[in-house]
């Protein structure tokens, strides 16, 4: 399984007290002489009398460290011996962390830099900051009031389920494969499907219903779509609308992209990535349906501190985007089920086993309950190696005041991990620790109620599974294991069983064989969910804003019961991406259901997300258990069924496209006082046929006449288009530049009816003067993998409005030399850098992002609306990269006024390479003035001269 988690345990007190109380209490613990015992007690001791005067000395600032952190720190300064904790290994200089804080600022921002943070992700939303920071910082940085924590940062994994565990890639060996499949792929189409079209009778209900996700926008958030450009050059996918600088690294998302175009090849598709924090997540959530406009949304990543108990930062968004008729899907997770034997998920009422640990009131909880006393939870040896441990308890975010604490030892009773934060009523319920990288023989968790009181438990180890040790202990699993964003009441948490050919390895030695899928045929109550999928259900205690569900009653007799996971669909299925062959987990099957969902959209314009869940419900193929169980949901989607069940049909899709305008000249320029014709096509790209389709066309620039104001464009069949002229008036008084502004509205039966889309028709002569405005400042420095960016400004003055803008990355002397001095930007592995170019008025157009491999250098680059090729186009074979090229967004439109400050805008999205913004300039076309004749081929420049744009 593909995951990437915390670092290490914390470090702060009572390391060996779990082990040194249960030996002495005589609870079962693996057989040692008393020798070994007396050995194990006085370690434990030692350890716990170091960590208890780290504790003894902690001030308020420090307190809200976390304690992984502070005991990092002093032992990085010697004010606590490393001698006295071996376990813990060498420490860094640097941490990365999450600052949580009452309010981001630019002040705090820059403060943090200062104090030598580098400056990941800032989310204002989430009030949260995440960035490396050097230790010796941190006490400065938690003494200010507006810092509330500052906590080890928050790690993900995706739901993806490897047949193989190879080693990752480099950045170097991804970049050299991704060159490659670019060069194969020009001029090859492939057809790979998802075996899931089949099994879910997709195919069929696509051309039974005559619906392919037209109309709809479905968008994924993974770990990223390096490969998305060879998927594209392949056509397995269309044009994706990528979140500017949220491409991630990573090919998830481009495999679950191919997933929905397979089943609703007509969708519009969008992604972001959901790995550059768990705030950032959220805000990307956000962003998807309430700036990219998606319709469906779907996920395959968990943060290991979302709560499950209570809906945190990312689940308060997925909750945002529901309220405002978004459907949203999520992998249940791949942490298996009880029914299968295969989980490691635990949740329940504390018991106390009667143990009293060390000095303190605290006791271990007893995981046997009513059937005996043990204080273990025994890991399986298999799947010991790094697995990220968490626990939570039924405490509101950010109000915990009852103190647990979390322990990892070996089979001789040693400590080897720990997490033992303060809990003291302003911190989160919250514990979590990581096993050893090579994992272990006999490691077994213990929890311990450090003060406060009684709560209801859940602990998982993501990835692995609780099984019966060798030395007698019992694994206790119970359902439950489907945690975090998943969990919200309006997402849609998705199981896993196979299409196809069965997980290609046993998840563990000694498991049975993994069921095999239905394809060619489809899915029946025959099927099977995968052997990992996770279980439900969710038992939930507080709303988003801490209110309790069942005050007073927070244990297993209270809070709310949400039946996870809802549905199930195909995993196991094929891609055309590298390493996504096959395509295994959750993370395949939530993508399928979404783009069912796309379909039932496609076909059902307006029907509420709430009808749709009715019809999932209904018409799903039982599997398993008999009913709505806790591993498949209500059952298994087929696509016909549910397309019936909402009486889908085919839907015309009828809009305008860009007019284009023929002036009294017959030329294409419209001057003041002219009337002008003005072709408009309206282009039907929907499934029905656009019947009694009519356009009105208006304008709501003053003074502007439109003859007719309506036109009736008739019958348009599905991928043809209508075409009329109109006749347009400009005022006399019109200004050169200012545009005319055309509404059309466009109107058929249908649905989807009426659709509106509004045109700007420039005014004026273009003038063939471009007049360039260069940057003349000293070379800036743009940060490693940091959403802040660097910038530079770009100053224009006496042209007024533009009738054209491009920019272009100067240089001298081009070359491929790291810190070159005479190129415009000079980067390693150009493929980090996002660009975008900034209008005075604040509109905003990305120029550049991905492309370019693991090339070097950008000089003499121009961007240019009228370019035919994209940037992301460019293989590292290119550097150093020159030519002209069409940014991913018009600079046409960033408005109409062009004096003012421009700015450039470059972000490294990715860590390990540096550069800088060294020579840009700004290209800028105004307008003819009346009575003066155009001066053709003229450039005009200010500052050193730059390259003549064609």
């Amino acid at each position: 399984m593909r995951r990437t988690r915390s670092p290490g345990a914390s470090t702060r007190r009572r390391t060996g007290v779990v082990a040194a109380a249960v030996l002495a209490a005589g609870l079962v613990t693996p057989p040692l002489a008393d020798a070994q015992e007396s050995t194990v007690d006085s370690t434990a001791n030692s350890q716990i009398a170091a960590l208890q005067a780290v504790k003894a000395g902690q001030t308020a600032t420090e307190s809200k460290i976390d304690s992984k952190l502070l005991v990092q720190e002093k032992m990085r300064t010697r004010s606590l011996s490393a001698a006295a904790l071996p376990g813990l290994g060498k420490t860094a200089d640097k941490a990365l962390v999450d600052i949580r804080v009452t309010k981001v600022s630019d002040g705090l921002v820059n403060d943090l830099r200062k104090a030598g943070a580098e400056v990941r992700a800032v989310s204002s939303t989430a009030a949260s900051i995440r960035a490396d920071v050097p230790l010796a910082a941190l006490p400065e940085i938690a003494k200010r009031g507006d810092v509330k924590h500052v906590e080890t940062a928050d790690q993900a994994m995706t739901a993806r389920q490897r047949e193989n565990k190879n080693g990752t890639e480099t950045k170097q060996q991804k970049a050299d494969r991704i060159d490659r499949q670019l060069k194969e792929a020009i001029g090859t189409k492939t057809q790979v499907v998802s075996a899931g079209d089949r099994a879910h009778n997709a195919d069929t209900a696509r051309q039974q219903f005559g619906v392919t996700g037209t109309g709809v926008k479905a968008c994924a958030l993974s770990d990223g779509v390096d490969s998305l450009e060879v998927s594209r050059t392949k056509g397995e996918l269309p044009a994706v609308d990528v979140l500017t600088g949220q491409a991630g690294s990573g090919d998830e998302g481009t495999a679950m992209l191919e997933i929905i175009h397979d089943l609703a090849p007509n969708a519009k598709l969008g992604f972001a990535t959901a790995f550059t924090s768990d705030a950032s997540f959220a805000d990307n959530i956000r962003k998807l349906r309430f700036e990219a406009h998606c319709d469906v949304i779907v996920d395959d990543v968990i943060y290991f501190k979302e709560s499950p108990f209570q809906d945190w930062i990312i689940a308060q968004a997925v909750n945002d985007v529901t309220a405002d008729g978004a459907l949203y899907f999520s992998s249940a997770g791949n942490e298996g089920n009880v029914a299968d034997g295969t989980a490691a998920h635990w949740e329940g009422d504390f018991v106390d086993s009667g143990v009293s640990i060390g000095k303190f009131a605290g006791t271990a909880h007893n995981f046997a309950g009513a059937a005996g006393n043990q204080v273990y939870e025994p890991i399986s040896d298999a799947s010991s190696a790094s697995i990220p441990v968490t626990l939570h308890w039924s405490e509101p975010i950010g109000a915990a005041s009852d103190d647990y604490d979390l322990y990892l030892l070996d089979a001789r009773g040693n400590v080897v991990s720990f997490s033992q934060d303060v809990q003291n009523g302003t911190q989160d319920p919250y514990e979590q620790l990581a096993t050893p990288l090579f994992g272990g023989t006999g490691l077994r968790l213990a929890v311990v109620k450090f003060s406060g009181a009684s709560r209801y438990l859940s602990l998982t180890a993501f990835g692995s599974r609780f099984r019966d040790s060798a030395d007698g202990l019992k694994a206790y699993s119970t359902p439950g294991a489907v945690v975090g964003h998943a969990a919200a009441r309006k997402a849609f948490a998705v199981a896993a069983a196979p299409a196809e050919a069965a997980f290609g390895r046993p998840l563990e030695p000694g498991d049975p064989a993994n069921p095999t899928g239905p394809y060619p045929a489809a899915y029946s109550a025959a099927s099977k969910a995968e052997r990992f999928s996770s279980d439900g259900p969710r038992r939930m205690f507080y709303e988003a804003n801490g209110t309790p569900i069942t005050p007073g009653d927070v244990s297993s007799t209270g809070g709310e019961v949400r039946q996870k996971p809802e549905i199930t669909a195909a995993d196991g299925v094929h891609t055309s991406v590298s390493g996504f062959d096959p395509f295994f987990g959750t993370s395949a099957a939530a993508p399928h259901a979404a783009a069912i969902a796309s379909l039932v959209l496609s076909g059902n314009p307006g029907l509420s997300s709430s009808d749709i869940r009715e019809a999932f419900l209904k018409t799903a193929v039982d599997i398993e258990a008999p009913g709505t169980d806790n591993l498949t949901g209500a059952g298994v989607l087929l696509a016909d069924k549910v397309l019936a069940y909402t009486g889908a049909s085919p839907q015309p899709y009828a809009e305008a496209g860009q007019p284009t305008v023929r002036g009294p000249s017959g030329g294409s320029t419209l001057n003041p006082g002219d009337t002008a014709t003005v072709t408009l096509p309206v282009k039907n790209t929907g499934d029905g046929t656009a019947v009694s389709t009519s356009v009105v066309l208006t304008s709501p620039t003053q003074g502007v006449t439109i003859e007719p104001r309506a036109k009736s464009y008739g019958t348009i069949s599905p991928g043809q288009t209508g075409i009329n002229d109109f006749t347009v008036t400009v005022p006399a008084s019109q200004q050169l530049g200012s545009p005319v502004v055309l509404t059309a509205k466009v109107t058929f039966a249908g649905s989807y009816s009426p659709r509106t889309s509004t045109f700007s028709l420039p005014v004026g002569t273009p003038s063939p003067v471009s007049q360039a405005f260069a940057y003349s400042g000293p070379a800036v420095a743009i940060p490693d993998n940091s959403q802040l960016g660097a910038s530079v400004p770009l100053v224009v003055s006496g042209v007024g409005p533009a009738s054209k803008v491009s920019l272009s990355i100067d240089g001298a002397t081009c070359s491929t030399a790291e810190k070159a001095t005479t190129v415009g930007i000079d980067h390693t592995y150009v493929n980090d850098l996002v660009g975008t170019l900034t209008s005075p008025s604040g509109a905003t157009a990305t120029l550049f992002q991905k492309g370019g491999g693991s090339g070097n250098n950008l000089c003499q680059v121009v961007f240019d609306d009228s370019a035919t090729k994209l940037f992301s186009s460019a293989g590292s074979g290119d550097a150093p990269y020159t030519g002209t090229y069409r940014p991913v967004a018009a600079q046409s439109q960033l408005g109409a006024s062009a004096d003012g400050t421009w700015t450039l805008k470059v972000v490294d999205t990715t860590g390990g390479d540096t550069g800088s913004i060294r020579s840009v300039s700004l290209h800028v076309n105004g307008y003819v003035s009346a009575g003066h004749p155009a001066d053709v081929h003229k450039t005009v420049t200010t500052g050193p001269v730059r390259p003549q744009l064609a």
